[in-house]
Formats: structure tokens, C-alpha cells, sequence
């Protein structure tokens, strides 16, 4: 049922002292108006009520049940002999965390109907202790009745949300692989035959050069001739390629810091930067990490980013005037060491200054991505 093992239920929405509250009334609550033999009895019922709960956690299958079952004949005991109903509170919330559909409405259902029925009795045991209780009886069925109910709603809620995300995740990953066959089909499609083609002409141009020289030299232009085509081919299918557009990064990372109320300001213009797709995919890449940063860890409320691009360089700065970093900047943290790779592979350099917040300042060279793209 849960992988904690206590009597004090784990929930965000009520205190953990109201739990110990609830646990140290019924003590009080015997002691102070009953018989000594009658205490004993009380005290007793009470721990193995809370031995109960706690086996409860720690059990699987039908021994919850029996548990449960055991527990729901204590709150009776204690209704009916001191008029102690609090206790069904404990059930209530354990009933909630049941996640079998037909055994959560079995044992919310005989709970509900056990605490009215041993109430309801305990009014014609002894009506003034009852009486005296009333606004606090009501109280307790109210939570009996939407307790359970309320946790099974979020728990199933919660499990939804759960499978919806690793099923997004999944889908995620099939896409992924169904594009990754998608280029190898075209690149064997686009290559194959091409290179296939150059390596015939290669031999037959080397076996021509001293036989018929002229033959070989319309060879081996047919070899460059080749060559240009699958080069075209290649660069038509990488220009087709899916790519992260920094201009639309830069809106989903509005919406983040929107979202985490934090001020963005944008200076610069990403729409025509016009920059290889390499590139733009890397530079959207280490943006989205560092703006994961400023969400997650800087604390920040205003963030801005600066986005400037001359012929042989691209920069972006991302400052933010959260509590920055550490004095001892850890490098493999915070995705930095990820974002300092991915610019390494297209010579970029990423500089961290930390004073009043922090500013990630990232380059790109334009001009020797420029070079090797030409050779």
C-alpha cells in the first residue's frame, strides 16, 4: 500500500500535529472519567487500534482487508464503551489509499455504515455523552463520508497523470526511432547507390590511367559529377530534417517563465539570424537548459535574454537577478557540463559570471562553421 511504515498518515493537505493530536485524545479522554479496569481496557483497545493501522500499511492483498476489517470492530468497541468516534478518522484515510477499485467502495461502504450504526447506538447507550459531542460526532462523519472518497479521487487522478506521462514518454521514444529509420532509409537511399557508384568508377578510372588516359579523365569526372549530386541529395535531406528553431524556443521559454512568474525581457531578433541548423539546434538546446536553471534554482524574478549575432559570431547572454551560483561552481551540475559539450562539438565557448544573480554568456563562431561547410 505505501513504502512508509508508520501510524501517522502522510498527507500534504492536513498538519502532522493534527494527527498527534488525534492520537493523544483518546488517551486523555478515557483517563480522565472512567475506572481504572476501564482505562486498562481503553488503553489497550487503543494500541492495538494503532498496532492494526500500522500492519495495515505494511500488509499486501487480502491481509489489508482483514486488517481494515479488525480496525473498523475497534472503533466500534471504543464508540460504544467510551464514546470515542475519532478514531474511524484513521480508517477513513487508509480507506482512501486503497487502490483496488471493488475493495475501496466494499470497505468505504461497510465503514460508513459501521460508525453511523455504533453513533446512532451510542446516542441510547448514554445520551449525554453523545449529546455533548454532537457538533464534533458530525464533524467525523462528514470526514468519514469525503475523506476516503477525496484521497481515492486524487490517488486515481494521480495514476492517471502518471501512465498519461510515461505513455507521452513512450510515444516520444517511438518517434524518435521512427525518425531515426526514416534518415537511415534516406540516407541509403540518397547514398547507397551513389557510392556504390564512385567506388565502380574509382577502380575503372585507376585501370584506365595508363591504358586510355582520356577515358580515365572522363571518369573521374564523372566521379565528381557524382559526388556534387549526393552532396546536393544530403544537404536537401538535412535541410528537411525536423529542427529546434531558436524563435520558437524562445516562446516556450516565455511561457515557462511566465508561467513561474518571472519578467522576461528579449533583446535581439532569432527569426533571421540565418544560421545553419546545427547550430540553431545546439544554441536552442542550451537555452532551454539554462532557463530550466533560472526557474529551478536561481529564484529569481527577472530574467533577461540578449541574443546578438555579427558575420563571424553568434552570442547569447542569459542573465537573471536570482541568488546566482555557489562560490564553488560545480561544472557538471545544473546541465552546465551538457551545455559545454554541446558547444564544443560546433567550437563554441560558454563563460559563468555570478554577481548579483548570474549571466551565462554562450558563442558561436559563424565563420569556421562556414569553412567546413564549404569544403
Amino acid at each position: 500500500m505505501q513504502s512508509w511504515y508508520t501510524i501517522l498518515p502522510k498527507n500534504p493537505w492536513v498538519s502532522i500535529y493534527v494527527w498527534i493530536i488525534f492520537c493523544i485524545m483518546p488517551f486523555y479522554f478515557i483517563i480522565r472519567s472512567f475506572s481504572f479496569v476501564q482505562i486498562t481496557i481503553g488503553i489497550v483497545l487503543i494500541l492495538l487500534y494503532f498496532l492494526s493501522h500500522r500492519f495495515s500499511f505494511k500488509s499486501q492483498n487480502g491481509l489489508v482487508y482483514m486488517w481494515v476489517s479488525f480496525e473498523m470492530v475497534l472503533n466500534i468497541a471504543m464508540t460504544l464503551m467510551f464514546g470515542y468516534i475519532y478514531l474511524s478518522l484513521f480508517t477513513a484515510f487508509f480507506i482512501g489509499n486503497i487502490r483496488n477499485t471493488v475493495g475501496f467502495f466494499i470497505m468505504y461502504g461497510l465503514h460508513i455504515g459501521f460508525t453511523v450504526v455504533s453513533i446512532v447506538a451510542g446516542y441510547f447507550i448514554d445520551l449525554h455523552l453523545f449529546l455533548s459531542q454532537t457538533p464534533f460526532i458530525i464533524i467525523t462523519v462528514i470526514g468519514v463520508v469525503l475523506l476516503p472518497f477525496t484521497l481515492y479521487s486524487r490517488n486515481k487522478r494521480e495514476n492517471l497523470e502518471g501512465e498519461l506521462e510515461n505513455a507521452k514518454e513512450r510515444i516520444e521514444e517511438l518517434i524518435i526511432h521512427e525518425e531515426r529509420q526514416r534518415i537511415a532509409r534516406d540516407l541509403h537511399d540518397t547514398l547507397g547507390q551513389k557510392l556504390s557508384m564512385i567506388g565502380l568508377k574509382s577502380d575503372l578510372a585507376s585501370r584506365l590511367v595508363t591504358k586510355n588516359p582520356e577515358q580515365a579523365l572522363q571518369e573521374i569526372k564523372d566521379i565528381r559529377q557524382t559526388a556534387s549530386i549526393a552532396l546536393k541529395e544530403v544537404r536537401e535531406l538535412v535541410a528537411d530534417m525536423r529542427a529546434v528553431k531558436l524563435q520558437e524556443e524562445i516562446i516556450r521559454v516565455e511561457q515557462i517563465l511566465k508561467a513561474a512568474q518571472i519578467d522576461l525581457e528579449v533583446n535581439g531578433d532569432a527569426s533571421n539570424l540565418n544560421i545553419p541548423v546545427l547550430i540553431e539546434n545546439v544554441l536552442s538546446m542550451c537555452l532551454k537548459e539554462a532557463i530550466t536553471n533560472v526557474v529551478k534554482h536561481s529564484g529569481a524574478k527577472k530574467c533577461k535574454i540578449s541574443i546578438k549575432r555579427t558575420y563571424n559570431e553568434i552570442t547569447i547572454c542569459i542573465i537573471d537577478d536570482g541568488k546566482g551560483f555557489n562560490d564553488k561552481l560545480n561544472i557538471t551540475g545544473n546541465g552546465l557540463k551538457g551545455m559545454q559539450e554541446r558547444l564544443e562539438f560546433i567550437n563554441g565557448s560558454l563563460k559563468i559570471e555570478s554577481k548579483k544573480g548570474s549571466k551565462l554568456h554562450i558563442s558561436v563562431p559563424l565563420a569556421i562553421t562556414h569553412q567546413k561547410g564549404n569544403e
